[in-house]
């Protein structure tokens, strides 16, 4: 646990090092349920083409580490869908009723003030031409950006998470990463990162607040 002794001294060594989809954004699996049937597919449409469907998960590995972009994989992926589901802005599409995890970002700025270097570590969606992170308006609130299909490497690959830490220019004992994937979590854990399953929101920015000692209600 980080030990603040100042904003100086806690500016040098802690870090907060936060994924993005599911932590600075609500659940979206509810919102693509909903965009599933607003494009007459079922419901379960959206997450069994990426992740059940072989080439789904093919192409979405591929998007994550930048070997297609994002309108490549949107012209490929829709005929995945169905024949009807256009191409154009698919991405976008499907993700823009996501709300930003409001209380976290917050957090996250409660965590800056205090003097904590802040980490954006996110399994890429591709950026063009949607850009999630702007869309969310979270970009600015880090010092240091790992986006998986910039640095074509991907969590939970140990080598993203060191490149992390040499961006931050702090020890892994310093900082805390949040994500909602449990398997993302281990190789950060055996580098000495002190990790967070985030789950439900409110329970997660309590937990942080305790862990970091700061409070959301200084960040407003």
């Amino acid at each position: 646990m980080p030990q603040p002794m100042g904003t100086t001294d806690r500016q040098a060594k802690h870090g907060l090092i936060l994924d993005f989809a599911g932590v600075l954004t609500a659940d979206p699996r509810s919102v693509h349920r909903a965009w599933c049937e607003s494009e007459g597919l079922l419901p379960e449409a959206w997450r069994a083409t990426l992740n059940d469907d072989p080439e789904g998960r093919r192409l979405y590995a591929a998007l994550e580490v930048g070997e297609i972009d994002q309108a490549e994989w949107n012209k490929r992926t829709a005929v995945l869908l169905g024949a009807q589901i256009a191409p154009d802005n698919l991405m976008g599409r499907a993700w823009a009723a996501v709300p930003p995890a409001r209380r976290m970002a917050a957090l996250a700025r409660a965590a800056k003030g205090a003097g904590y270097r802040l980490a954006l570590l996110s399994n890429s969606f591709g950026i063009d031409p949607f850009n999630p992170y702007e869309h969310a308006a979270i970009w600015d609130l880090f010092d240091v950006h790992v986006i998986s299909e910039q640095v074509r490497m991907a969590k939970p690959d140990p080598a993203i998470y060191e490149l992390t830490l040499e961006r931050l220019g702090l020890p892994a004992e310093a900082c805390v990463f949040v994500d909602d994937h449990p398997r993302n979590l281990p190789p950060a854990e055996a580098l000495g990162i002190t990790t967070v399953l985030a789950r439900e929101e409110a329970a997660t920015v309590a937990e942080l607040e305790a862990l970091l000692r700061v409070s959301t209600a200084l960040s407003v």
